[in-house]
């Protein structure tokens, strides 16, 4: 029999806790008057970054970020279809990271009374050497099944030689034009969380685990 060529695909998944969470809140005020909601603005704000600034001296926040104050005015309509006064907001957004998750759910249920406080959502991720390694063993693992897919191939035709003369991430051994979709790939989880009526913490965190896939082309020549 002549050589045979055979094209197959391999994928792989694995699940692994996170390592870290962001997690991103906004606080905002309004009011009919704009200098006097940005100093309320002002106000609502001070004592979340201090309590933020304080938490990263004793090294239980890693890193946090915010962005400048955001103001802006809307005019409201009444039930008459009448234009109301001017009503003027400012917000301002912050981004934490943890990476103790008991110090996350405190800190979540207590800045979540804070008046003028909106906790956003919460990013679960892995840290860079983690993810690293995690998309390496993934991409391994998937090559391995597209081989093992190839053997099994050659297997039921007789043959027993099997050798690798391509190997692509998907889309590009077969249609090199298109833009694949990256792989390996990472699903980051984001927090379900509830409020706890009963104490603290009062925000009880639920993080799943983050997916991590790739998917790969092969072609094999058979013998």
């Amino acid at each position: 029999m002549s050589d045979v060529v055979i094209t197959v695909r391999g994928e792989h998944e694995t699940r692994i806790a996170p390592e870290r969470a962001i997690a991103h809140l906004t606080i905002r005020a309004e009011g009919p008057e704009r200098g006097a909601v940005v100093e309320r603005m002002a106000a609502l704000t001070e004592p979340v970054r201090d309590d933020l600034a304080a938490r990263k001296a004793a090294g239980t926040v890693p890193e946090w970020t915010s962005q400048r104050v955001s103001v802006w005015s809307e005019r409201p309509w009444n039930n008459e279809g009448k234009r109301l006064a001017p009503v003027h907001y400012a917000s301002v957004d912050f981004s934490v990271t943890f990476t103790d998750f008991t110090v996350l759910s405190w800190w979540a249920g207590e800045v979540a009374e804070r008046e003028g406080v909106q906790l956003g959502w919460i990013e679960w991720l892995l840290t860079p050497e983690t993810r690293a390694q995690t998309e390496k063993d993934v991409a391994t693992q998937a090559v391995g099944v597209a081989v093992a897919r190839a053997e099994a191939y050659a297997g039921a035709l007789g043959l027993a030689n099997v050798s690798a003369i391509e190997i692509a991430d998907l889309g590009l051994l077969s249609h090199p034009e298109q833009s694949p979709a990256p792989a390996p790939r990472m699903m980051m989880a984001k927090a379900a969380y509830a409020a706890d009526a009963g104490g603290a913490p009062a925000v009880q965190l639920q993080p799943e685990d983050i997916v991590v896939s790739a998917g790969v082309e092969a072609r094999f020549v058979a013998r």
